[in-house]
């Protein structure tokens, strides 16, 4: 609250004497306490107009939370509000709910207060407003309660009219000044100390503050639910807690918490239009259920068993805390919190005010990380189409890359890897990065992806290739730094050559476990001018060395020279992961994957050069089946036997058969993708391996699970029968999906 006299300077009307600096602040003071004694009110509010009479703005409030904050802090003179329409008709004006329902809608209210307001005005100047609010059960207000409160408004404008002529400026601060005045009368049971005016009202105060503080750091849909657990469902003793979204006309359940599993079933998909308890409050009223059974028989719903209370709060989107239950109807709503007891119970309406309260900082919150969540899933898969649908391979020569991006941001990144099969035996191996995580770092990664692609197709050697792409950058004009690697290798001989670009050297595991650097010149990278040619650097593999190009994101973390890092990250994955390289891969990127440790893209690409085994040709087949090809399983089993004979393990054949179609059905049926089979055969065991585009890993499903459970297992049983004939299987996500295998002994191959 302001006047002209508070800061010292005066303004004069007349040359008036001097005026107190508190006397405004005084004088509203005492029409606040008056109101709240005689009228037994909860809360008691001064408005005063702005300097522009366009708004009325709130000066002073009296009272206890949570009825504080349901009091806009400013209004128009043309709402609907209480404040604003006694100031406009001259008249007191009575608000009891003021967003009431609809005709089939029978909600206990959600704002559990009465308002009365008269205006305060004398006979030259309009000044304002004085307001206040009654709980709903001490009933409406009264006539000559009306003349009670405008008798004391008027002698507000009075004493406001005399500080106008001594020169003081009627105006609210900033802010308003809060004055707790607790009312004996009023107490919330089960909160505070019984008989202590204003601690029911302060401790329903502390679970919002600290939900609203968690609710601020939270990031994911489970942060919000473990808030809501600690400061909504445990102060209010709630069974179980579940949160939905509504989205083309269906509820959908975005996470829950306690014996939730009923509540989730009945939730989610069903549709907006049901007579549901949840489907009337996402229609923006709170409902609140004393007693589910009786209200279920009133209201026509579907008949429930239980007679437990349930509360069904809307979540608006972007709702300020300060103001939830006015006018809620013209806020967007985002979802539904619902809430289930173990018993029937009363909802006070301090704690109706408090729990609505608390809906909309979930509402605000829902809508953030579901935003973000979209923006990441939309990064992220702009990112993967990015990258190859799948890896080249040849009959020497395993593949396998990983894909993972940035924890720390929404953002698509551009890092990439490639594999690009030549004429003859040789391949070419591709790990780069672009700078940043934007738009722009993906487009101008796609550029060079082609570029590379293009000149490493056209037969030129790595050294070229990266020249030739960065010249063609320097014409598109990018000013982000691009790095690259490229290895080419020649699978009949072993020759490989190394072209840098920027990025540190590609490591080599050889066949008697040491790990040595494949040392290149270092180059610059591609978008950095360079007078020079790139030069490049040939090797000689043995045949059953590892090779391995990986990003920063890698190793970054760890050391100050990525490739000691990557060094010592390779030497202890592979003792652990053997001669497997999808779980080298995979213990590889899952010692970089914690999120405070890894703030970059990372990108890995292994490549083993399989010629140990002593033939002149590997035993290799693969077998790509469409999308919706009716026929696919019948052609992975044909696939999979003709190859097992024609290898002379035809004893093998049942087992094999019944496995790939056991994942070949879920990649099908889940992935909604085309699926590549791959069959090796290697001198002890036979290795099956089946893609598809969908990265989560497959759940095989106990045969007795909870109904929650159930529902989330994705794959049913058929992978019981993989684990039963074969003993062992693995899934590993790589950057356009995943892989299923499964390694089966040849001399215990038979079902």
């Amino acid at each position: 609250m302001t006047s002209s006299s508070a800061a010292g300077d005066h303004r004069r009307r007349g040359g008036s004497g001097q005026v107190q600096g508190t006397d405004l602040a005084a004088i509203v003071h005492r029409a606040v306490r008056e109101a709240l004694q005689r009228l037994t009110a909860v809360t008691a509010a001064v408005y005063l107009l702005d300097e522009d009479h366009a708004e009325l703005h709130l000066a002073m409030i009296g009272g206890s939370p949570p009825s504080f904050f349901t009091l806009p802090g400013r209004m128009g003179l043309d709402t609907p509000y209480a404040s604003a329409r006694a100031l406009a008709s001259g008249q007191p004006a009575v608000l009891i709910d003021p967003d009431p329902p609809e005709a089939d809608q029978q909600h206990v209210p959600p704002y559990p207060y009465v308002a009365l307001s008269v205006p305060v005005t004398d006979a030259d100047r309009r000044f304002g407003a004085l307001t206040v609010l009654r709980l709903e059960t001490f009933g409406t207000f009264r006539a000559t309660e009306h003349d009670e409160l405008q008798e004391i408004g008027n002698a507000l404008a009075t004493a406001l009219a005399q500080l106008a002529e001594n020169g003081a400026a009627i105006a609210a601060g900033p802010t308003p000044m809060l004055v707790p005045v607790g009312n004996p009368s009023i107490c919330t049971p089960g909160w505070g100390v019984s008989g202590v005016p204003g601690s029911a009202g302060t401790s329903l105060m502390y679970p919002l503050r600290r939900l609203d503080d968690l609710l601020n750091q939270a990031t994911t849909m489970e942060a919000i639910v473990g808030a809501a657990r600690y400061y909504l469902m445990s102060p209010f003793r709630a069974q179980a807690l579940v949160l939905a979204s509504a989205n083309d006309g269906r509820l959908w359940v975005l996470g829950h918490s306690g014996a939730s599993s009923g509540m989730v079933r009945s939730l989610h998909g069903a549709g907006l239009d049901a007579r549901t308890p949840a489907a009337e409050a996402i229609r923006g009223r709170p409902l609140f259920i004393s007693d589910s059974r009786s209200t279920a028989a009133d209201l026509g719903w579907s008949e429930v068993e239980s007679q437990a209370a349930e509360a069904y709060l809307p979540l608006f989107g972007g709702a300020p805390i300060t103001e939830p239950l006015p006018f809620a109807g013209s806020k967007r709503v985002v979802g539904v919190c619902c809430l289930s007891f173990k018993e029937p119970r009363r909802f006070p309406p301090e704690e109706r005010a408090t729990l609505s309260m608390m809906a909309g900082s979930l509402g605000a919150a829902v809508e953030r990380v579901e935003l973000n969540t979209k923006q990441h899933a939309v990064a992220e898969y702009l990112q993967r189409r990015l990258l190859p649908a799948k890896l080249s391979e040849l009959p020497r020569l395993t593949t396998t890359a990983r894909y993972q991006p940035a924890p720390v941001t929404s953002k698509v990144g551009g890092d990439w890897y490639d594999v690009i099969r030549l004429p003859g035996e040789r391949v070419v191996l591709v790990v780069g990065d672009v700078e940043g995580h934007a738009m722009g770092s993906a487009a101008v990664m796609g550029q060079v992806r082609t570029a590379v692609a293009a000149y490493a197709t056209e037969g030129h050697r790595p050294a070229a290739v990266i020249d030739r792409t960065g010249r063609l950058l320097a014409e598109l004009g990018t000013d982000l730094l691009v790095t690259c690697c490229v290895v080419a290798l020649d699978t009949a001989d072993g020759t490989v050559e190394v072209a840098l670009a920027g990025r540190p050297e590609p490591l080599v595991q050889r066949p008697d476990g040491s790990i040595w650097r494949l040392e290149a010149p270092a180059n610059v990278p591609l978008s950095v001018a360079m007078p020079d040619a790139y030069r490049g650097r040939e090797h000689t593999l043995e045949p059953g060395s590892l090779l391995m190009l990986y990003s920063n994101g890698l190793v970054d973390w760890d050391t100050a020279d990525p490739g000691d890092g990557a060094q010592v990250l390779l030497r202890s994955c592979s003792r652990e992961a053997g001669a497997d390289l999808e779980r080298l891969a995979d213990r590889l990127i899952a010692d970089v994957s914690c999120p405070q440790q890894r703030r970059d893209d990372a990108v890995l690409l292994l490549a083993r050069y399989e010629r140990a085994i002593g033939e002149s040709t590997l035993r290799t087949g693969s077998l790509q089946i469409q999308q919706r090809d009716l026929q696919g399983v019948k052609a992975a089993r044909s696939f999979v036997d003709d190859r097992l004979s024609a290898w002379g393990l035809a004893e093998m054949s049942d087992a094999l058969q019944l496995i790939a179609s056991e994942i070949v059905t879920n990649a099908l049926i889940h992935a909604g993708s085309d699926v590549d089979v791959r069959l090796r055969g290697f001198a002890d065991h036979v290795r099956l391996e089946v893609r598809d585009s969908d990265s989560n890993p497959p759940v095989p499903s106990p045969l007795a699970l909870g109904e929650e459970e159930n529902a989330e297992a994705e794959h049913g049983r058929g992978l019981l029968i993989v684990e039963a004939l074969s003993g062992s299987w693995y899934s590993s996500p790589n950057g356009r999906g995943k892989t299923v295998s499964v390694e089966v002994p040849i001399a215990e191959a038979e079902p």
